[in-house]
């Protein structure tokens, strides 16, 4: 995939939008002058996982990468427990949107429509039962795997991310997940405008590769909320650090399924929230050799 300029083109230049962008005309003002300019947008389109033929839910997300997120989705979501067992059948570009069909073996088919029988018509008396609370809130075995990053490895990856968001440089509107070996060198990068998104996205990537968890930690370049903690703890991930800070539900969640989580990650400094004993402060070894463009769109 080729890098699109991160500054907007005049609109009189040929430009084409990159995946995950899209070319809009708009008036920029600087100062007392102003410019009619096409700019690079992202996309933010509705998208339907379709289970045998069964929906189930819609999201709003970035047209890129939509394999790797309906296998992202179906693994940390618990729709399926191995890549094995979900097969993405079409994908259809809808006028509406973007409808993904995927089939799945029958038995977990009948708990995912138990599921959702479970989940509907209960909006009338909000959070009412232990029923709808077990279901909202979702706790994964501890995490077995274990692992060492050293600080200078884990600022590495997070120097490496931010030059790896080939979308976001063009738009400054998408989040982005990435996998670091233990060295720090970057080998998987994903992007959305959704934070849950892009970290589906990267966990298909990395059961499509064969990568394994145990090999190495994620970095984030959103909060820390429940919902990414639960994600990365599901897909054995033994250690998350993010950009910005995390929700209480987010560390509680952390506590109990041994993933180590980092909040407020930069080149500076970080707060380590639980789990500390991962994180070392000793040198890194020397990083491998950057990724391709491939490994990282």
């Amino acid at each position: 995939m080729t890098t699109e300029p991160a500054t907007p083109v005049h609109a009189s230049a040929p430009a084409q939008a990159a995946a995950g962008s899209v070319l809009r005309t708009v008036e920029r003002w600087r100062g007392d002058g102003v410019r009619r300019i096409d700019d690079h947008i992202a996309e933010e389109v509705p998208v339907a996982f379709v289970y045998n033929d069964a929906p189930f839910a819609v999201m709003m997300a970035t047209p890129s990468d939509l394999t790797d997120f309906a296998t992202g989705f179906a693994l940390s979501e618990g729709i399926v427990e191995s890549l094995a067992d979900v097969v993405v059948e079409r994908i259809e570009h809808l006028i509406e949107g973007i409808e993904i069909r995927l089939r799945i073996p029958e038995a977990r088919a009948d708990a995912l429509a138990q599921r959702r029988r479970s989940m509907s018509g209960r909006s009338g008396c909000g959070v009412c039962g232990s029923e709808l609370l077990e279901a909202a809130l979702r706790y994964p075995p501890p995490v077995a795997t274990d692992v060492r990053v050293d600080v200078a490895a884990l600022r590495r990856a997070l120097q490496a991310l931010r030059e790896a968001q080939a979308i976001n440089a063009r738009t400054g509107a998408t989040h982005a997940a990435g996998w670091a070996s233990l060295d720090g060198s970057l080998r998987l990068v994903r992007e959305d405008v959704g934070r849950h998104n892009a970290l589906d996205k990267l966990i298909g990537a990395m059961h499509a590769a064969g990568i394994d968890a145990g090999g190495g930690f994620l970095v984030v370049t959103s909060r820390a909320s429940y919902e990414m903690a639960m994600k990365a703890a599901s897909a054995g991930i033994a250690l998350m650090a993010a950009i910005s800070a995390p929700t209480a539900l987010a560390i509680s969640l952390a506590e109990r399924a041994n993933l180590t989580l980092i909040g407020f990650a930069r080149d500076d400094g970080h707060a380590v929230y639980t789990h500390a004993q991962r994180l070392l402060s000793g040198p890194a070894p020397p990083a491998a050799a950057r990724p391709g463009r491939s490994a990282t769109t």
